[in-house]
C-alpha cells in the first residue's frame, strides 16, 4: 500500500484457505507482519504462492479484503491511543456497503483498538452496534444506546429514560439529551429523577449534538471561557481551524463535554458518565486529547477511511517458478535474501 498501515490481513488470508479447498490446491501465505503490526508505506503485506490458474482470477477480490481494513485499523488505533482513558463503541455499520464491508470495518476496529490496548495501555474498542460482529470485540451482543426515536415518541427526554428504566430495570442507563437542544437541563434532569443509578456509576448521558448549533448554555465566548478555566493551553498554542472547530465550535466539541461535566460535578453527579459521538474522526480525538476532555465513552463510525483512495492494495507478480522477476520500478517488492 501507498501509506502506512496497521497489518490486518486475516479476512484476506481465511478467504484465500477457503477458495484453495474449494478449488482442491494449496496456496502458500507469508506475512512478513503480524496482525497488528505498523507496515509502512511500499512495504510488503503479503507474498501469496501458488498456482496462477487458481490466483489469477482472485487478484482483485482479495485485495478488497485487504486494503480498506488495514487503513480503518490504523485509524482505530490512532484514536484509541489519543484517548486512552475513553472506551469506543463501533457505530460504523450504518455507513457500510453492505454486510460484508461492516465485517471488515469491525474486524479493523478490533485489530487497531488490540494494537492500542498493547502500545498505548488504551481502553480501546469494547463493543459495537450490531450483534452480527460483536464476536470481533469479545461479545455476544450488539452495545448501543437509547434511540432519538424513542424521545420523540416519548415527548421528552425524562420520559422516555423513564420509559427505558421500566421495560428495562436491570440494565445501565445511557439518555440521549440532545434532541431538544436541552443538553445542560435534560442532564441534570435525569440525574435528579435516578439519584441511585446516578450514584452507582450506572446512570450515563449521550451528547450527539449536531454541528449546526452549540449546545445548551455555550457560545464561542463561552467555549472559550470553559477551556480557559478547566484546560488553558488547550487554546493559547497555535491551533488550526479544524483543531478551534473541535475545541471551541458547534456541536459535540471539547468545550461542550468540559461544560456538561462541570455542571453534573457541581450537583454532585461526578458518577454519572459522559457518552459522546457525532463525527468522531481521527482528527476529532486528537483534538480531544490536547483539551483533555473528560470522556467515558465514544461512538464512532468515523474510523472509516476519508479518502477511500488510500485504501487501494496492489500486488505484483515478483517470482515465476521460483525465479525472481518484476516490473522495472517495483524492484523493493521482492523476497530479500534473508527471508529464504
Amino acid at each position: 500500500m501507498r501509506r502506512p498501515v496497521i497489518a490486518t490481513p486475516r479476512l484476506m488470508v481465511d478467504f484465500l484457505e477457503a477458495t484453495a479447498r474449494a478449488r482442491g490446491t494449496k496456496f502458500d501465505i507469508d506475512l512478513p507482519y503480524k496482525e497488528g503490526e505498523w507496515v509502512g508505506a511500499g512495504e510488503v503485506l503479503a507474498y501469496i504462492s501458488g498456482s496462477l490458474v487458481h490466483l489469477v482470477d482472485l487478484e482483485t477480490l482479495y485485495l478488497q479484503k485487504l486494503g480498506a481494513c488495514c487503513v480503518a485499523a490504523y485509524n482505530a488505533y490512532a484514536m484509541c491511543s489519543d484517548l486512552p482513558k475513553a472506551a469506543f463503541l463501533a457505530m460504523d455499520a450504518r455507513h457500510c456497503a453492505g454486510s460484508e464491508m461492516a465485517e471488515m470495518m469491525a474486524y479493523a476496529a478490533a485489530v487497531g483498538s488490540a494494537a492500542a490496548k498493547r502500545e498505548a495501555n488504551a481502553v480501546g474498542f469494547i463493543g459495537n452496534a450490531t450483534d452480527a460482529t460483536a464476536h470481533y470485540f469479545g461479545q455476544k451482543l450488539g452495545l448501543g444506546t437509547m434511540p432519538h426515536a424513542l424521545i420523540g415518541y416519548a415527548g421528552s427526554t425524562l420520559r422516555a429514560a423513564e420509559m427505558f428504566r421500566e421495560t428495562f430495570p436491570d440494565e445501565p442507563l445511557t439518555a440521549l439529551v440532545d434532541y431538544f437542544g436541552q443538553e445542560v437541563t435534560d442532564t441534570l434532569a435525569v440525574a435528579r429523577r435516578f439519584p441511585d443509578l446516578a450514584a452507582s456509576g450506572k446512570l450515563a448521558v449521550r451528547l450527539d449534538t449536531h454541528g449546526g448549533r452549540y449546545i445548551e448554555e455555550l457560545d464561542v465566548a463561552r467555549s472559550y471561557a470553559v477551556l480557559e478555566a478547566a484546560v488553558p493551553n488547550a487554546i493559547r498554542g497555535y491551533r488550526t481551524e479544524a483543531e478551534l472547530r473541535y475545541l471551541i465550535g458547534t456541536g459535540v466539541s471539547a468545550a461542550a463535554v468540559w461544560h456538561v461535566r462541570k455542571r453534573l460535578d457541581g450537583e454532585g453527579f461526578r458518577k454519572v458518565k459522559i457518552v459522546v459521538s457525532s463525527g468522531f474522526t481521527p482528527a476529532k480525538c486528537r483534538a480531544m486529547s490536547i483539551a483533555e476532555a473528560p470522556i467515558d465513552v465514544v461512538g464512532t463510525g468515523s474510523y472509516l477511511p476519508e479518502n477511500w483512495a488510500e485504501t487501494y492494495a496492489t500486488a505484483d507478480i515478483v517470482e515465476y517458478d521460483g525465479k525472481p522477476l518484476v516490473k522495472i520500478g517495483r524492484e523493493f517488492l521482492m523476497r530479500k535474501k534473508s527471508d529464504g
